[in-house]
């Protein structure tokens, strides 16, 4: 699904990034330009990025 209409950013580019090594919304937006234009991404982007770096740390149900 499109995440950044502006630049054109589905969800799966975003989890790729995050794979390549993206740790923060400033890195997705360095490489993405996510958030740049008009922000309604942000949220969207963020929530990715957040179940991505659980998944990658292993985190379970203790986080709060």
């Amino acid at each position: 699904m499109y995440v950044c209409i502006c630049h054109g950013v589905t969800d799966k580019k975003i989890a790729e990034t995050i794979d390549n090594g993206a740790r923060s919304m400033r890195d997705l937006s360095q490489t993405l330009s996510v958030g740049k234009q008009c922000g309604k991404c942000c949220n969207c982007a963020k929530k990715i990025l957040n179940e991505k770096l659980i998944a990658i740390v292993g985190v379970t149900d203790q986080v709060a």
